[in-house]
């Protein structure tokens, strides 16, 4: 017998995340350990109590992508 599973998988465009905030003391540790071991985020939110690793990866991408900066400075922009 047979069972297969079906996942629905629900993309959300980068635009729509919420701003991730994080303690200077969980930036420093994960700029820290992402030179140490690179995008292993199950491992960096593993010495960060209470995070988890896709939000980790999030506030990464949304610090360190050029693209995600204008897109958000752009949209500042237009709002004032």
């Amino acid at each position: 017998m047979s069972t297969t599973a079906t996942t629905t998988s629900e993309e959300v465009s980068s635009n729509e995340w919420e701003v991730i905030h994080m303690s200077e003391q969980e930036e420093d540790l994960i700029h820290r350990m992402y030179k140490l071991v690179g995008d292993k985020w199950n491992l960096i939110a593993g010495r960060i109590p209470g995070r988890k690793a896709e939000e980790i990866e999030r506030f990464w991408i949304m610090r360190h992508t050029h693209t995600f900066s204008v897109t958000k400075n752009q949209s500042k922009a237009k709002d004032s």
